[in-house]
């Protein structure tokens, strides 16, 4: 038995048959590339599959996900607890292994793919997480973070926009751990890629300063010898990031080879069959030698001893740096410090912006928090995103001369930022943040909702929140973008009132355990007495009034000032009014069903919710006789001070809608 290539059968029959028992999935990727996956787990991978959470594993990323089934074949093959039957359950409720690879779901996944090109930045993060560290931890005799990012990705990732932003940044920081696959077979679901993608890919990314090299895997289908020749000089260049570009035929072996008809569907029992034949494989489904598994515990194995020798040299590493080794431990750990004990992180002695009281918090925060890493979108001293250098902290700037540095500039390129940081946070050791416009959380989305869908403790910076934007106008001013980040499960959305509120925001955003948004203010707002660290429960009276109020005015941001002065406006017409401040309803709806009601009273009918936003968060406060002020249109450029008025945001306003509200409750 040539027990290499029944291995590479293996992978390519398994994944067949589990897509033809579900009868569903994506046999065209797994046929071409197993041969790429196969050398890459068996010859060069780092990673022990009894012990997945080895800080100094290599990192693998399926970016092309819809090939999931050959991931699954690998991870059963290699010993990562996918069984046999997990298999043959591909693609059904409740099983190991879903349509597309998710994280925390399947042992041995790093990130969750599918939305093509998020794997790559994912692994451009994760590169650069592993080059900070290792600037920061490795010493000439210890090597505590030393291990390559490796992504397998398709022609389709290459065409979105994402997989163009992440490489150049990569290129132009000498990511030279970083190691692409690109499974090249000129198809996508509309057929041959020429009909949309003709430009020459090798002098793209030579252009982006990368490191090119090609296999050819048409001719030669199983060439393993010129694979690993390309992966091993992709390693020796540490100076670039490296793709191999590997020239593949998308459905290898079967009926429907070089056809776009093997891409997004079963091959059919008849095709199934007849590629079983082409490959000589008589075994029965799901069924492999038992020379295969030993065969690729050979490389596990080896791997096994690779993590023993680290930790034996950890130990040694512990008593020659033991306060750069408790370091390391903490931020491979997530630990966080008491914000507590942060001197003055809540004293806030005039009006501010959030943008500047929540970069005040970010600057006392990270002089305690060493893993404390992110940037701006080319926006930094718009957003107050950077951490500045003290006399005691140098943080620096994260470059290809030097990746101790903390601050990162992203560039234009706020997609792949906010992947990107994403990969950061995956890897460990790092807590990651990424700011921009508001806005343009438009371009961030998908990375977001990602960050959502894994539960990643990112932490994105959104300035400029509102019509408040002012000048620039409807395009830079948002109105939409509070509900399309509140309507992503998981992903918590603070739009802070005041600098108290801005530290309550940050100090759940560093504690919790999803990602946060950071809905921070471009114009000035003044500092509450009653706010607080009330605001982690999302919602909370911030003015109340005599006994039962006659009507509630809930606000966010900027327009909670709004509130306070309707409700002043209320008091002389003989009105109680109560003010609620709602920095988070996310927040707000996971308190006590008791805790609400005390916020927001039952019996009170009248209420006027408030927001230079769309108004759809607020009909379930509202109820039946409250009312609304927000946008109902995209704004206009002009100054703030003109905008607010004009579309309805004074607290003269604000007090005739609770006047109304009151009538309807009669």
């Amino acid at each position: 038995m040539d027990v290499q290539k029944t291995t590479i059968n293996a992978l390519r029959i398994l994944s067949v048959d589990a897509i033809q028992k579900a009868k569903s999935g994506h046999p065209g990727l797994p046929l071409g590339c197993a041969p790429i996956a196969y050398t890459l787990f068996q010859h060069f991978l780092n990673c022990n599959p009894k012990d997945t959470n080895w800080d100094n594993r290599d990192r693998f990323i399926l970016s092309a996900g819809h090939g999931s089934a050959l991931y699954y074949s690998l991870l059963h093959l290699y010993g990562y607890g996918v069984t046999k039957e997990d298999l043959m359950n591909f693609r059904q409720f409740g099983s190991k292994t879903p349509g597309h690879p998710e994280y925390r779901h399947t042992a041995g996944v790093e990130t969750t793919t599918g939305p093509l090109g998020q794997g790559i930045a994912n692994a451009v993060g994760m590169a650069l997480a592993e080059a900070h560290l290792a600037a920061k931890y490795n010493k000439p005799d210890f090597k505590v973070v030393d291990h390559y990012t490796y992504a397998i990705c398709g022609d389709g990732c290459l065409q979105e926009g994402i997989s163009y932003e992440a490489c150049s940044f990569a290129g132009t920081h000498g990511l030279g751990k970083l190691i692409v696959l690109y499974d090249d077979n000129d198809i996508t679901i509309e057929g041959d890629t020429d009909v949309t993608f003709k430009e020459n890919v090798g002098a793209r990314f030579a252009s982006q300063n990368w490191q090119v090299l090609h296999v050819d895997l048409v001719c030669s289908p199983d060439d393993v010898d010129a694979l690993k020749s390309a992966i091993e000089k992709a390693k020796a260049n540490t100076e670039k990031p490296s793709i191999i570009i590997c020239h593949t035929r998308i459905g290898f072996g079967s009926p429907l080879e070089g056809s776009e008809k093997s891409h997004g569907a079963p091959l059919g029992e008849e095709n199934v069959a007849k590629t079983k034949e082409y490959f000589g494989w008589e075994y029965p489904a799901f069924e492999c030698p038992e020379e295969v598994f030993a065969h690729c515990a050979e490389a596990t194995n080896a791997v096994a001893e690779k993590e023993v020798a680290w930790k034996k040299m950890m130990i040694d590493y512990e008593v020659a740096y033991p306060e750069l080794a408790s370091e390391y431990k903490k931020a491979m750990a997530g630990e966080k410090p008491n914000f507590e004990d942060i001197a003055d992180l809540c004293k806030f002695d005039k009006a501010m912006a959030t943008r500047q009281t929540s970069s005040k918090v970010l600057n006392a925060v990270a002089s305690k928090m060493p893993t404390l890493m992110g940037g701006s979108a080319d926006l930094g001293p718009s957003n107050l995103s950077k951490m500045n250098d003290t006399e005691e902290i140098k943080y620096g700037t994260f470059s290809a001369e030097d990746f101790s540095g903390r601050n990162i500039h992203f560039g234009i390129r706020e997609h792949a930022m906010a992947a990107i940081a994403n990969g950061m946070q995956l890897h460990g050791g790092i807590q990651a943040y990424c700011a921009t416009f508001f806005v343009f959380s438009d371009y961030c989305k998908p990375a977001m909702r990602l960050a959502a869908l894994m539960q990643l403790p990112v932490v994105y910076i959104m300035t400029h929140d509102s019509i408040g934007v002012g000048e620039d106008g409807a395009t830079h001013q948002p109105v939409e973008q509070l509900l399309m980040l509140r309507s992503i499960p998981g992903m918590k959305v603070y739009r802070p009132a005041d600098g108290k509120e801005t530290v309550a925001a940050w100090t759940s955003a560093l504690q919790g355990k999803e990602p946060t948004t950071l809905v921070l203010s471009r114009q000035n707002l003044p500092q509450y007495e009653n706010s607080g660290n009330i605001a982690l429960k999302g919602g909370y009276v911030l003015e109340d009034c005599e006994g039962t109020p006659d009507v509630i005015l809930i606000g966010t941001g900027s327009e909670v000032e709004i509130c306070v002065k309707a409700k002043a406006i209320l008091a002389e017409k003989g009105v109680n009014a109560r003010v609620v401040s709602m920095p988070c309803i996310e927040e707000f709806e996971k308190q006590t069903v008791e805790y609400k009601a005390s916020v927001i009273p039952t019996s009170v009918k009248a209420r006027v919710c408030v927001e230079a936003g769309s108004p759809y968060s607020w009909y379930r406060y509202a109820g039946e006789c409250g009312e609304i002020v927000a946008m109902e249109t995209f704004g206009l450029s002009a100054p703030a001070g003109k905008l607010f008025p004009h579309f309805g945001f004074t607290a003269e306003n604000v007090a005739e809608k609770a006047l109304a509200s009151i009538e309807k409750t009669k």
